[in-house]
């Protein structure tokens, strides 16, 4: 029935397309990958978290974390030495601009600090017994302000918004002494600033954190997520040794499926043995039959017995059941359906993902659906990536740690947050690597800088062929994995 070899050091014969001896068609084989690993995610909660909970629960929680767009409101306290009508001008203009809020008024350094540790403020302004009096006299007035610099993005902005206070303050101390001295106010006013400022922000108009970080950090979580999913469900098969029992699971028609569900909480040691002895004595592999065969009936009625299986020891372990042949058309077939059902929750997944973007940013519809054809292909090539990782060292482990050492960094690199032309050379050619670095930057042009879908098309397209490569890429190491069996089983 099965063309396959017991001996698992016999090397199998590869072919293009072999469909006589596959005995299946091709989206007969893309269906029964599908449902080998459908089968595998309805016993597996953890597999099946990657592609539904947590990438959700990260999109939302993200989204949430940057649901206020601008900081405003910072809390910091303020020391009143002066007590005049000065300083309390100042103290109300603090409390009434819009970055910061006077959250406490205060009379001694030791409960600042206390509070400054316990994040109740993020900073105090000082102001001076003789701030008034140097006023008065048209003297230097400085205020003291301390901030946590600990807190990099809160400190900037407190700073900010006390310079702007203080500006203010002075700029209406200052009109007001040339009024006094006889000139008009409107000439008093240009006098002191003659030259202005008109701000326009390009792009980004106010500084909306959900535009500018949320919506670029969610596909870069997404990107590691579907990295560790291909790393992980490739690697499964190679640690487990069932490899071989995906291939002729698929390829042949008539083969059952295994039980998942029994297999669950088995050692990984122990599956491929389990997975032979449920087999039909035609398919199963080169192991001890007689231990692995042992079976003890118990009567269920008067008329009828039913075989109970002896349990599976630690040393009753199977061995690879190898192809003879093995077709590439039929291995990568079915490696997009073992995938498929990754690649479709993160369809979904790039559905809300735009959806929100473009809830705080309109977008064109041109502009989205390139920006979800360029996600879709970073994540094929995430699913791909993390296959190779795994099959390049035959260890679900070291697959794992490389899919981590590249894809969680990347989006520092991304030249989202630091220019991407301010970086070294070699962390530019770092960066131009990546595929997060070219999904961004479609990301941005269209969702963010509404440029032409032309700009956008280019780097589409070397996203697509990216997803080619990676793809033969990893058939060429599944072909090499098949030719070195005895390398399968590792952590």
């Amino acid at each position: 029935m099965s063309a396959s070899s017991g001996n698992h050091s016999t090397p199998p014969k590869i072919v293009f397309g072999d469909k006589d001896n596959r005995k299946a068609s091709l989206w007969s084989v893309f269906l029964r990958s599908a449902c080998y690993e459908g089968r595998f995610l309805q016993h597996h909660s953890w597999d099946f978290v990657m592609l539904l909970w947590l990438p959700l629960a990260t999109i939302l929680s993200i989204w949430w974390i940057f649901s206020k767009p601008y900081i405003v409101d910072l809390p910091i306290g303020v020391i009143d030495d002066s007590r005049s009508a000065y300083s309390r001008t100042l103290t109300r203009y603090l409390d009434a601009s819009p970055d910061i809020k006077v959250e406490q008024l205060y009379t001694d350094m030791a409960q600042v600090n206390e509070d400054i540790l316990t994040k109740k403020i993020y900073g105090v302004v000082i102001i001076p017994s003789d701030f008034a009096d140097q006023i008065n006299k048209a003297a230097p007035s400085p205020i003291i302000l301390k901030v946590n610099a600990q807190y990099g993005t809160h400190s900037g902005i407190i700073q900010k918004g006390v310079q702007a206070v203080v500006g203010t303050l002075s700029a209406g101390v200052e009109i007001k002494r040339t009024v006094k001295q006889g000139s008009y106010i409107e000439q008093a006013k240009i006098s002191y600033s003659p030259i202005g400022v008109e701000r326009i922000s390009l792009f980004n108009i106010g500084a909306n954190y959900q535009q500018f970080l949320a919506s670029t950090v969610i596909p870069a979580l997404l990107h590691i997520l579907a990295m560790i999913i291909g790393a992980t469900t490739i690697g499964r098969e190679i640690r487990d040794k069932t490899f071989s029992q995906w291939y002729h699971t698929i390829v042949y028609p008539d083969m059952p499926y295994p039980d998942f569900k029994a297999l669950k909480h088995l050692p990984p040691a122990q599956k491929l043995a389990k997975m032979q002895a449920d087999l039909d004595a035609s398919w199963q592999g080169p192991i001890d039959y007689n231990a692995l065969s042992t079976q003890t009936f118990v009567p269920t009625s008067t008329s009828s017995l039913s075989a109970v299986p002896a349990p599976i020891s630690t040393t009753q372990l199977g061995q690879p059941r190898m192809p003879q042949t093995v077709s590439i058309l039929a291995l990568v077939v079915g490696l997009n359906g073992k995938l498929i059902w990754a690649l479709l929750f993160y369809m979904m997944w790039a559905g809300l993902m735009l959806l929100l973007a473009v809830s705080v940013h309109p977008a064109s519809a041109a502009a989205i659906l390139i920006v979800f054809a360029a996600f879709i292909a970073l994540v094929m090539i995430s699913l791909w990536v993390g296959a190779i990782f795994t099959l390049n060292s035959y260890s679900l482990r070291m697959g794992l740690s490389s899919t981590g050492f590249v894809s969680a960094p990347s989006f520092a690199f991304a030249g989202v947050t630091f220019p991407l032309l301010a970086m070294s050379e070699g962390a530019q050619r770092w960066a131009n690597a990546l595929p997060l670095t070219h999904y961004l930057r479609i990301h941005l042009t269209q969702l963010q800088m509404s440029a032409p879908v032309s700009v956008a098309l280019p780097t589409l397209a070397g996203l697509i062929v990216a997803v080619v490569v990676t793809l033969v890429l990893t058939a060429l190491l599944c072909i090499r994995a098949f030719k070195n069996p005895q390398r399968w089983g590792a952590r």
